[in-house]
């Protein structure tokens, strides 16, 4: 039911003209990239096959939709028994991207498929937007590890897919208890002020979390005064602190501060993570600072800057009335499609470095069989086949294999990729007509 109401008018009507059971290729991509950004990230796809396996329609919900005149008895019966018992393809979790390719591709009854757009969009867009602003922060931080912490500042159900995505983008942990939970991700988290405040003095709260976790706590020593408070969090801790936590001010100056002060009184090994509003861009003017990790809410959570992919579900082709596929496409200004089935290659020069995108647009046997004149990556792999879902791709399991696929994409693009600053896409893209 969380799903545009067109796709069940669109399925009404062709049930009842005979279209439905037309056999379809629909297909995913994005016309564009944010102007900031080099490349995107697909990521999503593990969440939406989760989901997938539970899309139904219960008896209370087709009640509603008959009762206000959305579907009628026949479309009622249908979506009763509704399994998608199609193909559904494209490329792998973590993969980057780039405008005009291919990124998914589901194929079924124009029935089965159709009413799928919003829940493949909805997922898609949110998951990869976030995964290529963590990718983004990842890459600037390096070796130091990226956290976490934007569950307070988004939407509850959007705060566990955002978690989810920032793993794919290379993150290592999350505030959040019940992303934790569903797959698997490390779970961060000591104190806010609040615990702080609830004391009567400084010192008193650093011992009682002390007292409850141990030495190897973080402490939060900005409520008052940062240098007093790194003082009395090694006198209460000791030199075994695990951590300071600095979360205002101007963090390159801070963190150099309180590395020497730390470093002077014997506790060489603390160590110091900072939060406030941090991006890609903050942390990269961290660089040289002596920071050991990094804590990001609000711009992680809403893409840093770009909340949305602007990705597609666009028919490509369709069955004819002799059987035969026949490609379709979108004709209107400014937001054309390209019709046929397609299948997405990544070339790579002498040094194993990717150096374009090959796109083969065709018939569906001359796309299968096609072989690049030149070394190339394959990029499509199959997620359902027949109604199957391949359950490699689910669950903590799955969200592991899509974080190490995207290091080793990222570590194949070229160094330009990395730049933080506008520019055009990484790949260009090239297409090959069969």
């Amino acid at each position: 039911m969380r799903t545009d109401m067109y796709e069940l008018t669109m399925l009404r009507a062709a049930l009842a003209d005979g279209t439905a059971e037309r056999r379809c290729r629909f297909e995913v991509f994005t016309r564009r990239l944010p102007s900031w950004r080099r490349y995107g990230v697909l990521a999503g796809t593990g969440r939406f096959l989760e989901q997938l396996a539970a899309f139904r329609f219960s008896s209370a919900e087709l009640g509603f939709l008959l009762e206000r005149g959305i579907v009628d008895e026949p479309t009622a019966a249908y979506l009763e028994n509704y399994r998608f018992n199609g193909t559904i393809s494209g490329l792998a979790e973590g993969e980057v991207y780039f405008p005009g390719t291919p990124l998914l591709s589901v194929v079924g009854t124009f029935a089965e498929a159709v009413v799928l757009e919003t829940l493949v969009l909805s997922v898609l867009n949110f998951d990869s937007a976030v995964a290529a602003a963590a990718s983004r922060m990842t890459s600037a931080a390096g070796t130091r590890p990226c956290l976490d912490m934007g569950a307070r500042r988004t939407h509850e159900d959007a705060a566990l897919a955002a978690a989810r995505a920032a793993v794919v983008g290379g993150f290592t942990g999350t505030s959040n208890l019940a992303a934790g939970a569903l797959w698997e991700i490390p779970t961060i988290g000591t104190a806010a002020h609040a615990f702080t405040l609830l004391h009567d003095n400084e010192e008193q709260a650093f011992a009682s979390q002390v007292a409850a976790f141990g030495p190897g706590t973080t402490l939060l020593v900005d409520t008052y005064d940062i240098p007093l408070g790194v003082r009395r969090a090694i006198e209460v801790a000791g030199s075994e602190l695990g951590a300071v936590r600095i979360d205002s001010g101007d963090l390159g100056i801070l963190a150099r501060e309180v590395r020497a002060q730390l470093d002077a009184a014997g506790a060489t090994e603390t160590k110091i993570t900072v939060t406030s509003d941090l991006d890609e861009y903050a942390i990269a003017s961290l660089s040289s600072a002596p920071v050991d990790s990094f804590g990001v809410g609000t711009r992680l959570v809403t893409g840093s800057g770009a909340p949305t992919c602007s990705m597609v579900y666009k028919l490509a082709a369709r069955e004819a009335a002799d059987g035969s596929m026949v490609p379709v496409a979108k004709a209107s200004a400014g937001k054309p499609s390209v019709g046929g089935f397609k299948r997405l290659f990544r070339e790579v020069d002498d040094q194993g470095r990717a150096s374009a995108d090959l796109v083969a647009i065709g018939d569906e046997a001359s796309v299968a069989s096609f072989v690049p004149s030149q070394p190339a990556r394959d990029l499509t792999v199959t997620y359902v086949r027949d109604g199957e879902i391949d359950e490699s791709h689910l669950g903590a399991g799955g969200l592991r294999r899509a974080a190490e696929h995207h290091r080793s994409a990222r570590d194949e693009l070229p160094l330009t990729a990395l730049r933080l600053s506008s520019g055009e896409p990484a790949l260009p893209v090239r297409t090959a007509t069969l």
